[in-house]
Parts: structure tokens; sequence; C-alpha cells
């Protein structure tokens, strides 16, 4: 009779621990997506690798630090850098999401 019990005990915790597992693991690509969704956005003008139309005003981008981007995110949102495009685009995220933009494509030291 305790073989029995044992037996449902065992399944039931390890259902338990793989629901647990699943629903980290989701929280944590939910996560990954909005981010790369959020810095993804930039590949529209300066392409996927950063490199940016050089003859199109399109500056390359993926020469900068995580810290070095931000600040200049911040500077086109404060309106202290001048753009066509960038400072519409800037003053339409938060600063937490141009800091989570910065930090994705910005190089890391």
């Amino acid at each position: 009779m305790q073989v029995k019990y044992l037996k449902s005990i065992l399944v039931t915790s390890a259902l338990i621990g793989l629901s647990q597992w699943s629903g980290l693991s989701f929280a944590q690509t939910a996560d990954q997506l909005y981010k790369r969704g959020l810095a993804a956005t930039c590949a529209n003008c300066h392409g996927t690798d950063g490199k940016g139309v050089v003859d199109g005003g399109m500056p390359l981008i993926n020469n900068l630090t995580s810290a070095q981007m931000l600040e200049k995110l911040k500077a086109y949102k404060s309106g202290a850098l001048e753009g066509t495009i960038m400072p519409q685009l800037a003053k339409g995220y938060t600063d937490e999401q141009l800091t989570t933009i910065a930090n994705q494509l910005g190089k890391k030291q």
C-alpha cells in the first residue's frame, strides 16, 4: 500500500517541478523577446549589424559601448543632440526602455 502512494507522490512532484521549470523558462523567454524586440527596431535604419548606411546618413552604431549608446539615446530624447528621426524616436521610449536598448546593442566592456 505504501508503494502505491509513493508512486503517486513521485509522479505529482515531477509534474509540479516540470510545470514550474517551464513557467520560469517561458518568463525568461518572454523577457528576452521583449528586450530583443525593443532593440530590433533600430535595425530598420542601422541594419541588423549596426553598420548603418554611411552615405545615407545612418551612422555606425556597432562600435558604441552600452554606456555611450545610452548617453546618445538620452541626448536625442532631451534634445541635446539634433537629428531628423532619432529625437522623435527616442522621445517615444521611457528611460528604462532606452537602457534596455543600449544594453542589448552596445558593446560590453
